[in-house]
């Protein structure tokens, strides 16, 4: 049974990207469990803030080296590889040996990169903190150089580990590939626990390269019974890679872009109150859950599928618009849920130890502008892999580098606009402006995308997408005034200054209008949740996957 999770491929999109949101929800709940120890440990002030600042350069040299080659050229070229030379279990043989060529290739240029970059810029961390956190003082700084230059080590492991990655997604081994970020949280939790009584900070450092490791370990075996053996090819000229060079250009520019906006951002946020950096990080960290869950899951494992259907795209949009309306169907009632129980959500997540009453509020202003644009984050990955597919990775750019100038300006603006709140107390948006630049930048980039890809398709499918949007808002809207309801109802009964009656009022709330959100889709005849319905039916009768969701399409 266990080696069948491991080896067995998953040709539904449905089903696989199930079975990647599952991993990402352990994950992403790995995740909230590592933020409550760092916050019960440190609370927000100037610890957490020196560990946010040097994670961001080998995070920014991770997403320049590596996303951009992976997402947009390696997965796309070595799929192509193997679905043009049949290859359903194994490359064995010299005939089809190219694809692993063409892997072995990727993996040793990239590691070897990301070697000479992690040693350069070893050398030159003081000035690239003292760049990065200007409001820091002298101590600060220095603590936080010692941290970046032990944290160079994990984007060398997670490059390498990515284009493993790569090699699942495009034989669609989802499982393993899941299991990863996992295993990467659970090593950054180890080091919380266990490696910060003994280095004190610096444990949480070494818990980011022993989890950057693990993500590598886990994923090897599993490509090794794929048929990979390494070999040390260095050919730069092969035709393939280069298409993968030409192709990741115009994507790593995009990502340079989205770094060098988190870079300021943390600029920005270094000269704010101790402890913005950190709120920042808590709070996005708390946004990014439905969005790595529902959006990024799904562009995930519909990216395989799609890119098959490049040249019939009648099929294309029919298969894009599915995704598409089960994203939505996920999203809209994930947002009603965390704008109504923010409170009882971050309490329950990061209310103990250090982390005290101010942190909270702090954190649920910012965690409420970050809200307005979670639709807009879970459809962009789709969209984006919508002209990826097309080959045109520059659209992306243009659109992304836009979106970005205006987050900058208004991170530049926002912070220091008055804001009043409960009991007319006003004071500066300060962090939470700072969410609140990120939201709108993220609605243009989803509308002008969407404008986009409409001029580049025609029909997106946008009268299905409409009516089921409608019926999804609808049955959110019931779901979040339930929720209301029940909390008003709950909280006499309950001890809301303790853990367990915030967590008590937060549960049954959710649980009641999650209910609720569901009843009312079954009355509209949500499509999105009758198929939602099916494809779990399907991996429990079944032992092995057979759905495809490009045959069903083509009415096969």
């Amino acid at each position: 049974m266990i080696s069948k999770l491991f080896t067995s491929k998953i040709n539904s999109i449905t089903v696989a990207a199930v079975i990647v949101a599952a991993a990402s929800l352990a994950s992403r709940f790995l995740g909230i469990f590592r933020d409550r120890i760092l916050a019960s440990e440190f609370g927000a002030g100037s610890t957490l803030d020196m560990y946010y600042a040097a994670f961001r350069v080998p995070d920014l040299i991770y997403n320049l080296l590596v996303l951009g080659a992976l997402s947009a050229g390696f997965i796309p070229v070595f799929a192509a590889l193997i679905n043009h030379r049949s290859i359903i279990k194994k490359i064995t043989d010299k005939e089809n040996n190219e694809a692993w060529l063409v892997a072995n290739i990727a993996l040793n240029i990239l590691g070897s990169l990301l070697i000479v970059t992690s040693l350069v810029l070893v050398i030159f961390a003081e000035p690239l903190t003292k760049l990065l956190a200007p409001g820091f003082d002298a101590d600060a700084q220095l603590i936080t150089v010692n941290l970046t230059r032990i944290m160079f080590l994990s984007p060398l492991f997670l490059g390498l580990s990515s284009v493993f990655g790569g090699v699942l997604q495009s034989f669609k081994r989802f499982f393993v590939y899941s299991l990863a970020p996992i295993i990467y949280n659970i090593g950054i939790i180890i080091g919380a626990l266990y490696f910060t009584p003994i280095w004190g900070v610096y444990g949480l450092a070494y818990g980011v390269v022993f989890g950057a490791l693990m993500h590598l370990l886990i994923q090897v075996p599993t490509v090794f019974s794929l048929g990979w053996r390494w070999q040390p090819v260095f050919n730069w000229r092969n035709k393939y890679i280069r298409q993968i060079a030409i192709m990741m250009v115009p994507r790593t520019l995009s990502l340079a872009v989205m770094q060098v906006n988190l870079v300021v951002i943390t600029i920005i946020a270094s000269t704010l109150a101790a402890g913005s950096l950190a709120v920042f990080n808590f709070a996005n960290n708390l946004q990014s859950f439905p969005v790595g869950i529902f959006g990024i899951s799904f562009a995930i494992a519909a990216f395989p599928t799609l890119s098959a259907l490049a040249d019939d795209r009648g099929v294309l949009i029919k298969n894009f618009s599915k995704v598409l309306r089960q994203i939505i169907f996920f999203i809209l009632p994930a947002t009603v849920l965390i704008l109504t129980l923010r409170a009882q959500i971050i309490r329950v997540i990061l209310g103990a130890g250090a982390f005290d009453w101010q942190d909270t509020i702090l954190t649920i202003n910012t965690l409420t502008y970050f809200c307005l644009s979670l639709f807009a984050q879970a459809i962009i990955p789709l969209l984006v892999r919508m002209f990826y597919v097309q080959k045109n990775s520059k659209t992306p750019f243009y659109v992304g580098l836009f979106a970005v100038v205006v987050n900058l300006g208004l991170s530049l603006y926002l912070p220091s606009i008055i804001a009043c709140g409960a009991a007319n107390i006003c004071q500066p948006l300060g962090v939470a402006g700072l969410a609140l630049a990120f939201s709108i930048s993220m609605i243009i980039n989803f509308a002008l995308l969407w404008i986009l890809l409409k001029a580049e398709f025609g029909n997106l499918d946008e009268v299905r997408i409409l009516m089921s949007t409608l019926k999804i808002s609808l049955a959110s809207i019931a779901a979040g005034i339930s929720i209301q309801a029940v909390k008003f109802l709950i909280e006499p009964l309950v001890n809301m200054t303790k853990f367990w009656g915030v967590l008590t009022q937060g549960f049954l709330a959710g649980s009641f209008g999650i209910i609720i959100f569901i009843i009312v889709c079954w009355l509209l005849k949500s499509e999105e949740l009758l198929n939602f319905i099916r494809s779990i039916r399907s991996k429990f009768k079944r032992e092995k996957i057979e759905t495809d969701d490009v045959s069903e399409a083509r009415g096969i």
